[in-house]
């Protein structure tokens, strides 16, 4: 299993607001080789709050089948240039992406 996580440095005291919309339908939840998203908030600069989108896939190559597809584009598509969409400013400062392997877990022990 693969965990790809995509940092974004976000404006100030609007992390929490933007996050939920990294978890909303457009598809993703139905694609093959998808496990779950999960996205974190830490709000521990005054410069900038950060989210961090997880993004759990059973292989890289499932991973990049998805980045590379309809349902990836359609969910990361840009407004149309000179709609009023387009002319908002963009809350994030910046963004990387990198890329786990799952090297080892350890998971809560069941109760009997």
């Amino acid at each position: 299993m693969v965990v790809v996580t995509n940092r974004f440095k976000i404006k100030p005291g609007l992390g929490a607001k933007i996050g939920p919309g990294f978890v909303r339908p457009t598809g993703l939840d139905a694609f093959e080789g998808f496990v779950k998203v999960e996205v974190l908030l830490s709000q521990y600069s005054p410069d900038f709050d950060e989210l961090n989108v997880n993004m759990y896939w059973e292989t890289l190559e499932h991973f990049e089948a998805w980045k590379n597809s309809d349902v990836f584009k359609h969910a990361h598509k840009r407004p149309e240039p000179g709609s009023e969409e387009a002319k908002k400013e963009s809350p994030i400062l910046g963004n990387q992406i990198i890329i786990h392997e799952i090297n080892a877990t350890l998971e809560a022990a069941t109760s009997k």
